[in-house]
């Protein structure tokens, strides 16, 4: 205020001076009592707010200080260990018999169920030895039929009937055989998935060994990890892991592991974990990155502090804890403290503390060892 009544005078001496207008003196006068008034508003406000500060600071020499009531709680803690994505089923297919592909059935990137049929093989050649066989079979059938009534009437030798028979059952194995060929020209999906590519054309000659076609199940995917050797003892097959994907913020999965390998690695000293799970919309993808969220320790009921107010010296880890002077008023004290594991800004007090005690966790750095303090 004494500075901006210096300044009014001088912008109306100011604008004496010059040969303005009584009108337009008259209007810059008015807006300078408007920017008066907007100060001496803001003025007000500011001492307000700074009355209202002073208050809730030091009041007959205490500090004002926020306090946690200690009582036992469960703490976990966990780990985060970098997976990979990997396919559940996938397979390279090819034939169980040599033949030319007579026809390719499916496209690439098509859904096919288990049992579909993908390729067909020419099977001209056996088809014909099948015929041919059927046909030697119904004549040995019946010869065997024969043989067999007269056997019974006790007309006939015992070599004959047994040679009808030997003859009949041949012929039934060359058919199952020729049967059992014709089945194996022809290439069936081996699971539920995607044929997400195909090798070779009709036409081409096809042989056990090479590939037609690559087969993957995106419905069922793996999730595999190294992690350290000595989570041996806190890790179990069944436990819950929680997993989620850079790429997609928003997909968080549960899934139990689902096996834990039986070698370590000699030179990581790391031994293989893995999660089964099923995907999301087709969204994740063979090979992509995971982030496994693993459960290493759990107690049940344990002291826990923010770890903000951890503090340490030469004699160790303390806090501040309130007590009472020989007055009884509040202060505070010293209190050295064995601190335990640390996850999401909360650390295991192991020993030093005990349930009921309060400590200081907003205004600690304010105070020392027998302070006055005030609760807010």
């Amino acid at each position: 205020m004494k500075r901006i009544l210096p300044i009014l005078m001088a912008t109306l001496m100011f604008g004496c001076n010059t040969a303005e207008s009584p009108d337009e003196i008259r209007e810059k006068l008015s807006e300078l009592k408007d920017k008066q008034l907007n100060v001496r508003h803001e003025i007000k406000e500011l001492e307000e707010k700074l009355k209202a500060t002073e208050s809730d600071e030091i009041t007959d020499g205490a500090i004002p200080v926020k306090v946690k009531d200690l009582k036992n709680e469960s703490f976990s803690h966990f780990l985060f260990i970098n997976g990979k994505v990997e396919l559940l089923e996938e397979a390279q297919v090819s034939p169980e018999t040599n033949g030319q592909i007579k026809t390719i059935h499916i496209n690439k990137g098509q859904y096919v169920n288990k049992g579909d049929v993908l390729v067909s093989l020419n099977t001209s050649m056996i088809e014909n030895n099948v015929a041919e066989v059927r046909s030697s079979l119904e004549l040995s059938t019946k010869v065997f039929q024969k043989q067999k009534d007269l056997w019974e009437q006790n007309i006939g030798s015992e070599m004959q009937y047994l040679e009808a028979k030997n003859a009949k059952e041949s012929l039934e194995h060359r058919l199952k055989s020729l049967e059992a060929q014709l089945d194996m020209s022809i290439i069936k999906a081996p699971f539920s998935g995607i044929v997400d590519n195909i090798f070779q054309k009709e036409g081409e000659l096809a042989s056990p060994g090479m590939p037609v076609l690559y087969m993957a199940n995106l419905q069922k995917l793996k999730i595999t990890a190294d992690v350290s050797e000595s989570l041996l003892p806190k890790i179990n097959v069944g436990d819950t892991v929680t997993v989620n994907f850079p790429t997609y913020k928003d997909i968080k999965i549960s899934a139990p592991i689902h096996r834990i390998g039986n070698l370590i690695d000699q030179n990581t000293r790391t031994i293989p974990i893995e999660l089964r799970i099923n995907n999301i919309d087709n969204l994740i993808k063979p090979n992509q990155m995971a982030k496994m969220k693993i459960r290493d320790f759990y107690a049940k009921s344990a002291i826990v502090v923010p770890s903000l107010v951890v503090k340490q010296d030469s004699r160790g880890d303390f806090l501040f804890v309130v007590d009472k002077d020989e007055n009884s008023m509040d202060i505070a004290s010293k209190q050295y403290v064995e601190s335990g594991l640390s996850y999401d800004d909360n650390t295991m007090i192991t020993k030093g503390l005990e349930e009921g005690q309060r400590i200081i966790v907003s205004g600690f750095n304010q105070v020392g060892t027998g302070s006055l303090i005030n609760i807010k």
